[in-house]
C-alpha cells in the first residue's frame, strides 16, 4: 500500500494466501502509518506500525 491508497479500509494483501491459512489484512491509517490484523479474528486487535517500523516489518517479511 502506498500513501496514495490511504482510505482506512482493511484490505487483504495480494500475497496473503487464498486458502484460509494466511488471513492477514492491512490498512493505511495515515500517509505512513499502517495496521495489520488477522482477518479471521478482526475484533482481536491489530498491530500498528509507524513509517520506519512498517518499512522494517516489510523487509523482514520479504526475507521470509
Amino acid at each position: 500500500m502506498t500513501s496514495k491508497e490511504f482510505t482506512g479500509t482493511w484490505r487483504k494483501p495480494s500475497r496473503s494466501g487464498g486458502g484460509g491459512a494466511q488471513c492477514v489484512e492491512a490498512r493505511c491509517t495515515s500517509a505512513t502509518a499502517r495496521e495489520v490484523r488477522d482477518s479471521k479474528a478482526p475484533l482481536a486487535g491489530s498491530l500498528a506500525f509507524g513509517g520506519s517500523a512498517w518499512a522494517a516489518f516489510l523487509t523482514e517479511v520479504r526475507r521470509g
